[in-house]
């Protein structure tokens, strides 16, 4: 088995963990986001530009994005849906953005009444202008292993997206278990499916940890190669489709399981877990990262 010697984290708790949560002032994000960037995160999604009628969370994302002191080497991405959300990151100087597309025609269909190949006629716009402006784009494929709507995911639907969204523009594609229902052979499954049509070194991996598979799921994914994870800061965000649940992975716990495989990645494990305290404070919540519930134990009984 042959692990990558060097991951990329992206860290995706500003925008995919804030947005599931309850509202945090602008203020609040901005320090996170500054205690991501000092923590040595290189790449941060910090907000989204979308609809505040949908995701009212987000709608303060161009104060963030002027808030923020920006470090030098690292990439503050924002979500944009339209031409409409990239032209406002754009402005709000986001330096990277995301469009997000998927595997599961039932969850287009409910989630913005389309199909998956009429979601993906959408994105063109953003693309072309995202090309002649020199702004990279990430792309996202929800729902794929299942879906809370139609259940199991075929791999060769994922493949087809994702190959999709590539041939776009996409620079990288991340493979989002939205509801997290994966397993370590759904997972191999479907990457088997990709990895036919996707090199590994265009690919990134975004796992939700609904039923605490994140972990073994991301394992899987390094031993095939894939050198790209997303991750929330405190494990922040619910899953919307199972109550009660969890969200995203928490990067204290990724970084916890990188460092014990020996693999590089640059975010100090510390400062990162210290992070996740200020944010679960603001939120008045404890972290769902059992590393840095851990580490939050341990300092209470150093202090």
């Amino acid at each position: 088995m042959s692990f990558p010697k060097q991951v990329r984290l992206v860290e995706v708790g500003p925008r995919d963990g804030l947005q599931n949560e309850s509202s945090v002032s602008s203020g609040a994000k901005i320090q996170l986001i500054d205690l991501l960037s000092a923590a040595g995160h290189q790449y941060i999604e910090a907000g989204a530009f979308v609809s505040p009628k949908w995701v009212p969370q987000m709608a303060d994302s161009a104060q963030v994005f002027a808030g923020i002191k920006r470090h030098h080497g690292v990439t503050y991405a924002a979500l944009t849906p339209n031409l409409q959300g990239y032209a406002a990151a754009k402005a709000a100087g986001a330096t990277e953005v995301a469009i997000f597309g998927a595997a599961s025609e039932a969850f287009s269909q409910k989630n913005i009444n389309c199909s998956v190949a009429e979601s993906l006629q959408r994105f063109a716009p953003v693309l072309e202008a995202a090309k002649a402006d020199g702004i990279k784009v990430r792309g996202y494929v929800s729902c794929v292993v299942g879906c809370p709507y139609q259940g199991e995911v075929t791999p060769s639907d994922v493949a087809f997206v994702a190959k999709a969204l590539l041939d776009m523009g996409c620079y990288e594609i991340s493979l989002g278990d939205t509801i997290g229902v994966g397993t370590p052979a759904k997972v191999n499954a479907m990457l088997d499916a990709v990895l036919a049509v996707v090199p590994k070194e265009q690919l990134a991996v975004h796992f939700h940890d609904t039923y605490g598979q994140a972990l073994t799921n991301i394992y899987v994914a390094l031993s095939r190669g894939i050198a790209v994870i997303d991750s929330a800061v405190a494990g922040l965000g619910g899953c919307p489709y199972a109550a009660g649940a969890s969200g995203n992975v928490a990067t204290e716990d990724v970084v916890y399981l990188l460092n014990g495989l020996g693999i590089a990645h640059g975010v100090d494990l510390t400062l990162l877990a210290q992070a996740g305290w200020f944010i679960t404070r603001e939120l008045g919540k404890q972290p769902s990262s059992k590393v840095g519930l851990a580490l939050q134990a341990k300092c209470s009984q150093t202090s």
